[in-house]
């Protein structure tokens, strides 16, 4: 089969998805329809904005559908009509079976992580957050329950001692667009595999990475400097992990981006605030310093330290 007779049909919206897109159609790839979400007001004004999926089919002149609801019968009959013969699916939304079980190739899921482990909405910031050396990005067929459906194919990435969300984010990014064009020419050349998952877990914990809401972010600084650094990096640069800064009777919000770990003994209270008053900000823990390099007051920019200590009197503060 030639690639302008395999008919694909394409889900996704954020920047995240657009990579993969965009090499399917760089090779040659036949994109029958995109999918992506419903516009949005946004910003200030509440501008209606399209998401990057949207803009870039609007570029490529790619036909494009923004189903509200994707149980609608106008468009399960729209999808039908594109007569796709693979859906793929990158950070979209989980689909009903009547749209996955549409093509007679099926509906393949890029998921950025190693599965079986961290299954989830937040794979990325929950594999951080746990301290794991490494992650990577799985191509897999969907089926009935969320991110369990056969592997197809895998690529590890290792995870450095300082990389944040938005690092580790990035580098899957472009390597996820290389092998969704991977699976894509293997399913093709009628040469795929695939694996359940049920023979990959090798009798190892399957660890979660369930959504992360507002009260997931607070930190807490009763846990160990190291913990605490890769709570913090788990979580920037979004959403980002916050705290609030006590200073007499006031609290106010205070995010908290980049830290350093130092660990050492010391005699002051957990969430004692050290500083120079000029480049230097340490929050005392349980068996360390946290060292900030980065923050946010609540309806403030983000700051680097020596930037934030210019308007900013820390002495006698506190962070809870």
């Amino acid at each position: 089969m030639d690639k302008k007779d395999l008919s694909i049909v394409y889900m996704g919206t954020p920047e995240f998805a657009v990579e993969p897109l965009r090499l399917l159609v760089e090779n040659g790839y036949n994109i029958a329809g995109v999918i992506t979400m419903p516009d949005k007001p946004a910003g200030r004004g509440y501008k209606i904005q399209y998401s990057p999926v949207k803009e870039f089919a609007l570029a490529h002149d790619l036909p494009l559908l923004q189903p509200a609801k994707l149980k609608d019968p106008k468009f399960l009959e729209e999808l039908q009509q594109w007569k796709a013969d693979l859906q793929i699916v990158v950070a979209f939304r989980m689909l009903p079976e009547v749209v996955w079980n549409m093509p007679r190739y099926g509906t393949f899921n890029l998921h950025t992580s190693l599965l079986p482990q961290y299954r989830g909405a937040a794979p990325i910031n929950w594999a951080i957050i746990n301290g794991e050396k490494e992650t990577g990005i799985t191509t897999f067929f969907l089926t009935h329950e969320i991110d369990t459906g056969e592997v197809i194919q895998q690529v590890s990435v290792p995870i450095g001692e300082n990389d944040n969300a938005g690092i580790v984010h990035d580098t899957l990014m472009k390597l996820g667009g290389k092998l969704v064009l991977e699976t894509v020419d293997s399913i093709l050349a009628g040469n795929l595999t695939s694996i359940p998952q049920e023979e990959m877990r090798t009798g190892v914990e399957l660890k979660p990475a369930p959504k992360i809401f507002k009260e997931t972010c607070r930190i807490n600084w009763d846990q160990d400097v190291i913990t605490i650094h890769n709570f913090i990096r788990g979580l920037s640069p979004y959403p980002a992990a916050w705290t609030e800064l006590e200073k007499g009777e006031s609290r106010t919000t205070l995010k908290i981006f980049e830290t350093e770990k130092q660990v050492a003994s010391h005699q002051l209270p957990i969430g004692t605030i050290t500083t120079n008053g000029k480049n230097e900000i340490r929050v005392a823990g349980k068996d360390g310093y946290i060292v900030i390099r980065s923050l946010q007051l609540a309806g403030k920019k983000r700051l680097t330290v020596p930037e934030f200590l210019r308007g900013n009197n820390l002495e006698g503060g506190k962070l809870v």
